[in-house]
């Protein structure tokens, strides 16, 4: 009975997300790309943990800081990139996909689907049946006002370069996109500095949730404010 609880409770930080964000879309997705796109995310983390494996053994001999800022790096641009990778190729192409504004909600349905098979394995490795289940639910939290949020936030900016590049001259769309996934990816990296700082006792406990507080709201601010641009552009921008 606690194991079903756990495994139902690891996705619940992305469902509570995905809920949110859906609610940015004034046309509603079908619900079966929404659900393809998710689970499309969720399968990408079995690639990111081959790729981030592959990494770690290659640059393992290097010094400890080289090491540390190649993982951070590495890893943030692996797991944006996989999910842009999701849209790309999942849902691109797709008739349904018809509006700017699907750039955002398609990567943060990625993301969150990425975000929710992340929360299960790091549950499963926490061993949630020898754990009361109220640090199972502290888990849960933090995940959900931390990384799972993270994920979502990072994707979103990739979605909103990826939105402007369909709305420009093809040889500029590359150069989008590869700089929305460059602030992904510093974003993410930054999240994953901070968090590697406390594990190491190099900040305390305080200091990370205030940092990674102050970079979360920064980054769902912009974020806001970035579908509100994205909406506007529905009448002159047709994909």
């Amino acid at each position: 009975m606690k194991l079903l609880l756990c495994i139902l409770l690891a996705p619940l930080p992305s469902i509570i997300w995905l809920a949110f964000y859906l609610r940015k879309d004034k046309h509603p997705e079908p619900n079966k790309l929404v659900v393809k796109i998710f689970l499309l995310g969720a399968i990408a983390i079995a690639f990111a943990a081959l790729l981030e494996q592959g990494i770690y053994v290659l640059f393992k001999k290097i010094s400890l800081m080289q090491e540390l800022i190649v993982l951070v790096v590495s890893f943030a641009f692996i797991e944006e990139w996989l999910k842009y990778i999701v849209v790309k190729f999942g849902i691109l192409k797709n008739p349904n996909f018809d509006e700017p504004v699907d750039s955002m909600i398609y990567m943060i349905i990625s993301a969150l689907g990425f975000a929710a098979a992340e929360n299960i394995y790091l549950l499963s490795q926490i061993s949630p049946l020898k754990i009361p289940i109220s640090e199972t639910i502290e888990f849960i939290t933090m995940r959900f006002v931390g990384a799972t949020f993270l994920h979502a936030l990072a994707s979103a900016i990739l979605g909103y370069f990826l939105a402007i590049s369909l709305c420009k001259a093809s040889k500029f769309r590359k150069t989008l996109i590869f700089n929305g996934l460059a602030i992904a990816t510093i974003l993410h990296s930054i999240f994953n500095y901070i968090i590697i700082l406390n594990i190491n006792g190099q900040i305390e406990t305080y200091h990370r949730n205030g940092l990674v507080f102050v970079l979360l709201i920064t980054n769902a601010i912009i974020v806001s404010i970035m579908f509100k641009k994205i909406n506007k552009l529905k009448p002159v921008c047709k994909i």
